[in-house]
């Protein structure tokens, strides 16, 4: 049975490294693996759990533009049912990285109950080979677009090899949606909000 001096001592030891392994405290402490994750799990109240992956670090303005933009959605669909969903297209990419970012796994760490959850702003500072642009529909998928490697996606590349392309994709592939008006869903890149690309 440990003693309470050894249950503050293993609190400190996951307060300075909250990534330490139930295998390292009980080596560290001389007690069973059994009876460390018991001191941690159910004594102290901790959890093992992953970061939360997000893309950026939002301001107070950002979240408001962000709740606003939500909202009219949600008004939308109030009024149009899945027929306004039905109607959006929407962009992503994928990267194919020349080594991958640490894993889920590997950035877990020890969060006591009452902890907020430990946040992770996307690196964009790992190296890449290329990257494919999507533009999906709400069942389809519309057209894809690789990026040749060493090339940097601009607003006028954006604009004539993806968005010029897009409406014989959709008029091929979802017949009638045009008719209907499209709605393009897309982030705030700024080779998306670029003057040449609204203009487009």
């Amino acid at each position: 049975m440990a003693t309470e001096t050894v249950k503050q001592q293993i609190k400190q030891r996951i307060h300075d490294y909250r990534q330490v392994t139930i295998d390292e405290i009980a080596v560290e402490f001389n007690v069973s693996q059994g009876s460390a994750y018991n001191i941690a799990h159910d004594d102290l109240g901790y959890r093992k759990v992953c970061s939360i992956w997000v893309p950026r670090h939002l301001s107070y303005d950002h979240k408001g533009a962000r709740q606003t933009i939500c909202q009219e959605h949600l008004d939308h669909h109030a009024r149009e049912g899945d027929a306004f969903l039905h109607r959006i297209v929407t962009g992503d990419k994928s990267w194919m990285y020349q080594y991958e970012p640490e894993s889920m796994r590997q950035s877990m760490q020890w969060k006591h109950l009452s902890s907020p959850a430990r946040k992770k702003i996307q690196d964009t500072g790992f190296r890449w080979e290329s990257h494919a642009d999507h533009l999906l529909g709400c069942r389809w998928p519309c057209m894809m677009y690789y990026q040749e490697k060493g090339q940097t996606v601009t607003s006028s590349q954006y604009s004539d090899m993806l968005l010029k392309e897009m409406k014989p994709a959709i008029r091929s592939k979802h017949r009638g949606l045009l008719s209907k008006r499209v709605l393009l869903l897309h982030n705030n890149a700024r080779h998306h909000t670029a003057v040449h690309t609204v203009d487009t």
